[in-house]
């Protein structure tokens, strides 16, 4: 037992030291590559059984002869097994350098692809990870893209809605200011009229900035839809019977939501504007709100002939404003960007889908708890 014990302990320390040799040569070189740690894991192994079958060999006082043989068998174990470790270490090396430039891909915004090849677990699950991260900067610099579009079309036809009014206003001061004016006083109305329109475009502008922002405060109360539905409709019944389009709610039912009854109300009224004004004379545009499964769906239905496939996608987008996008009616394009960040920041969405006649937009809001 004692001789056991003996052969343990020598066994052990000649494998610690060389252990604790080759912990502090892979300290040393803790900022160097994978190779070399890989060649220092490799040798500590190699080395620390090596030492410990020499220390119990030497403890055995074997004969020279012996010493010799168990030497020479134990160094060729030990070279033999140290190269079979480098080599399988280069192929660990050689798919870690792979990945690391397939991973240059991101820099030079492509999508990243692993390499071919059998991998180790955890190079595996780093290559899903990459892929699954290039995949969200891929939908990333889509949406940033869109967004620079977006920001470009914003721009200039803020622009030229801007310049035609201001022109109009400078031709007509101009007029009342040489007291040339035929009619001062159509002149009066109609530099009221365009001042208004450009107090509503930057009343627009405003209010999306604060969306994008991330600054627009709800102050959420429980309220009546049908209420709601109610003073939309009456506010903009002056401009459908102006142009001739009939307003229907005769589908609102009496559902109660949790929402900021100022911002919903701009939804409606965007809403019913833009399809008013997309609405032909004679033509109807009916209001429905109604429950469903995934909480309260709030529609406007017009009769614009409906959008063609291509836009739907891009109808909230800012500065859309479809085929009629110089003319007047058409506002900034901003009511349908406005309408689609209120609705999100009350925890709903809003879309958009065509229908026999025209377009149908909903908005779909969590319902109040009971």
């Amino acid at each position: 037992m004692r001789d056991t014990l003996l052969i343990v302990l020598y066994a052990f320390f000649g494998a610690a030291a060389a252990g604790l040799l080759g912990a502090g040569a892979l300290w040393l070189l803790r900022r160097r590559s994978l190779t070399a740690s890989l060649a220092v894991v490799s040798a500590v192994a190699v080395t620390a059984m090596l030492a410990g079958t020499l220390a119990v060999a030497w403890a055995m006082f074997l004969s020279a002869h012996d010493l010799s043989v168990v030497t020479t068998v134990v160094a060729m174990a030990a070279v033999v097994s140290l190269a079979t470790a480098l080599l399988l270490g280069r192929w660990v090396v050689a798919r870690s350098r792979a990945l690391q430039l397939a991973a240059r891909s991101f820099g030079d915004g492509g999508d990243f692809a692993a390499p071919d090849g059998p991998a180790t677990a955890e190079l595996a699950a780093l290559s899903r990870e990459l892929a699954a991260t290039s995949a969200r900067l891929s939908e990333s610099r889509e949406r940033e893209r869109a967004l620079e579009t977006s920001r470009r079309e914003l721009v200039a036809w803020i622009s030229h809605d801007l310049r035609t009014p201001l022109a109009g206003l400078r031709a007509m001061s101009e007029a009342l200011e040489d007291g040339v004016a035929a009619d001062p006083d159509r002149y009066l109305k109609q530099i009221r009229t365009e001042v208004e329109r450009l107090n509503d475009m930057v009343g627009d502008l405003f209010e999306l900035s604060r969306i994008h922002a991330g600054a627009l405060a709800l102050s959420p109360s429980r309220i009546s839809l049908y209420d709601l539905v109610g003073d939309a409709l009456a506010g903009a019944d002056p401009l459908a019977r102006e142009l001739g389009v009939r307003l229907v709610g005769d589908r609102v039912e009496r559902l109660p939501v949790e929402v900021d009854g100022k911002e919903m109300s701009r939804v409606l009224g965007n809403l019913l504007v833009n399809a008013i004004r997309r609405t032909p004379a004679d033509g109807t545009v009916a209001v429905a709100a109604e429950r469903c499964t995934d909480g309260i769906v709030l529609s406007v239905t017009d009769g614009c002939g409906g959008i063609p496939e291509e836009d739907l996608p891009r109808v909230f987008d800012t500065g859309w404003r479809g085929t009629h996008a110089r003319t007047p009616p058409a506002g900034a394009g901003l009511g349908l960007a406005i309408v689609r960040g209120i609705v999100e920041a009350h925890q709903g969405r809003a879309a958009v889908r065509n229908v026999t006649g025209g377009c149908r937009f909903e908005v779909t809001l969590p319902a109040a708890e009971v």
